[in-house]
């Protein structure tokens, strides 16, 4: 009889500690996208900064030196995003609280499993990733149908990446690795694999499937906005949707990875090979 027995007393504690709690979590939200969306502007400004001090604004407009600048920026990126916060844990571990210390340590260490990137590639992971690819297609082709019902929508303007129309020898095959092998797998570690996999666990108590479609539509939404085109943007948020849809799926991101350089391969095929806009 004690243990149901309750008072005015416990009952407005408990509902003050439920609303900091949803602060609390609404804060960590809004710092894993801060982070994710500053480490990658910081990757791609110091590192095009020290790449254009050291080689030249004329010299890293060429395609090699620019695919290596696109590579270093997305393994810098990869490193701000997952270890960066893992140093300031371990300064912090000394002064923190014990509660604050958990807290912190939920946050901001990251193992290979909160990655996605437990065991390895499975074949289930390789025969998804056609199917991610033709999913993620279909969804983007009825998207931008819709937006371009707006004035301000140009679904056909073209994606920016730096590289010149065509390409042959060193300057394509350095391409092709920045931009088919390298980016889809940093891209994926950011914010399939970090970002979603800290939102998924943040947002966990949601009721259903709530925390996850949420989790979902906020690491969709900021992959897009950081393509910084409206019509770039749509085409990636749907795939983010698929590409997260798959790590739930999978456990993995390995599909996520395989599902993305298909699409980047297909793209870099027919910008870059066939001359095809």
């Amino acid at each position: 009889m004690r243990k149901k027995t309750t008072s005015n007393q416990n009952t407005k504690p408990a509902a003050a500690s439920d609303k900091k709690t949803w602060w609390q979590v609404l804060m960590w939200v809004l710092v894993l996208c801060a982070w994710a969306f500053v480490s990658m502007m910081a990757a791609q400004f110091v590192v095009g900064l020290a790449m254009a001090w050291i080689l030249g604004a004329e010299t890293l407009s060429r395609p090699v030196p620019l695919a290596i600048c696109y590579i270093i920026t997305d393994i810098v990126a990869v490193a701000l995003t997952v270890l960066v916060p893992i140093g300031v844990l371990l300064k912090r571990k000394k002064r923190s609280a014990p509660a604050a210390e958990d807290d912190f340590k939920g946050i901001l260490k990251s193992t290979r499993t909160e990655l996605g990137l437990k065991d390895w590639p499975t074949w289930t992971d390789i025969g998804l990733a056609p199917v991610g690819f033709i999913v993620s297609l279909l969804i983007a082709a009825v998207a931008v149908a819709i937006f371009s019902q707006f004035p301000w929508f140009d679904a056909g303007q073209a994606q920016e990446t730096g590289f010149m129309a065509y390409m042959s020898g060193a300057d394509r095959i350095m391409s092709f690795i920045s931009l088919v092998v390298v980016a889809p797998i940093a891209e994926e570690v950011i914010f399939r694999g970090w970002l979603y996999g800290k939102l998924r666990e943040k947002l966990s108590d949601l009721p259903g499937w709530s925390g996850v479609a949420l989790s979902i539509l906020i690491t969709s939404a900021l992959f897009g906005l950081l393509h910084f085109q409206w019509n770039v943007g749509v085409n990636v948020f749907c795939l983010s949707v698929v590409l997260c849809a798959l790590r739930e799926v999978t456990g993995t991101i390995y599909a996520g990875i395989l599902t993305h350089m298909v699409r980047n391969g297909v793209a870099f095929s027919m910008l870059y090979v066939l001359g095809i806009s």
